[in-house]
């Protein structure tokens, strides 16, 4: 085969490649790329109400958030307090879940029967499951202050307004649904690791909790990188569950539940303030961005790429 003919394979390889690829970059092009540019722009901009007006304003938004919104310190600490305590759930909870459900239980039907049970909450709408939330938690007819009463502890009038029930609730209502999805990353990554390593840890004498330590956790570790991350990005950017439980963004700051994406939805859609909505949005995603880049350090993201 001569040079040339070795080209025109290399290069209709490459031409095969690339068709493959256009459906997603042209996806990524135009749902990420995209929106992601035109949020900046909006940052800086003094757009409100209609986007069709709207002229440069400099660094006004950004100087806002961090000098004159008086909001804004007390949103911060409880976004810090929320994605902090539900990422501990849904990242160490979760490993720990899928533990139980993939290594102890060895029998395979039981255990996808406790994967699916786990599942059910995240396959449900959002509505439905903060609708069944909100009668679990009914001081009158729902069933979670009785069952603390047996227990001997006294239920609050309002789960959703008093406090720190309210915060309790937050974090139980988005863990509770997020630790299914670590759950079963978990569960598939054990999953894959050959038999033959427990078989050998076994025969040399190896407890579980040495099989845990020595064998699954190292092997886990960018399974574990990308529950972590992806948790935290999404608990950065979610509202949804907050908004369809306290029903607005009043009640949700009288309770203290306030985190920062749920302002930022209410600055956008219900005062009209798209620009600094923008800002705020682009906060989070620099915050995100550092957050993953600490990830890649604490994980050891280049001992990975080498590793593989």
């Amino acid at each position: 085969m001569n040079i040339s003919t070795k080209t025109r394979k290399d290069y209709r390889q490459y031409l095969l490649a690339f068709l493959f690829l256009l459906p997603f970059m042209l996806f990524v092009l135009l749902c990420w790329i995209g929106p992601l540019g035109t949020t900046i722009l909006l940052s800086f901009s003094d757009a409100k109400y209609v986007l069709s007006r709207m002229a440069y304003a400099g660094f006004s938004n950004y100087i806002k958030i961090l000098r004159f919104d008086l909001y804004v310190p007390e949103i911060l600490k409880i976004t810090i307090f929320y994605i902090g305590c539900v990422l501990i759930i849904n990242a160490l909870f979760s490993f720990l879940l899928a533990i139980m459900v993939t290594y102890y239980i060895k029998h395979e039907m039981v255990g996808a029967v406790y994967r699916v049970l786990w599942f059910l909450p995240r396959m449900l709408p959002t509505i439905i499951y903060a609708l069944m939330w909100i009668w679990f938690i009914d001081p009158d007819i729902g069933l979670l202050n009785p069952i603390l009463k047996l227990f001997g502890f006294a239920g609050p009038e309002s789960w959703i307004l008093q406090k720190p029930f309210s915060y309790i609730l937050l974090v139980a209502v988005n863990g509770f649904i997020g630790v299914s999805w670590g759950m079963l990353i978990y569960s598939a990554a054990i999953k894959s690791i050959p038999t033959s390593f427990f078989e050998a840890a076994m025969i040399d004498g190896a407890t579980r909790f040495q099989i845990i330590k020595e064998i699954i956790l190292p092997l886990l570790r960018w399974p574990m990188l990308f529950v972590t991350a992806w948790q935290t990005l999404s608990l950065m950017g979610s509202y949804g569950e907050i908004l369809a439980i306290w029903g607005s963004h009043g009640t949700a700051r009288a309770a203290g539940v306030d985190v920062w994406a749920l302002y930022t939805y209410f600055k956008a859609f219900a005062l009209g303030d798209y620009s600094y909505a923008a800002a705020l949005s682009m906060i989070l995603v620099i915050v995100g961005i550092i957050l993953i880049l600490i990830y890649f350090k604490i994980f050891g993201y280049g001992r990975l790429m080498q590793s593989t």
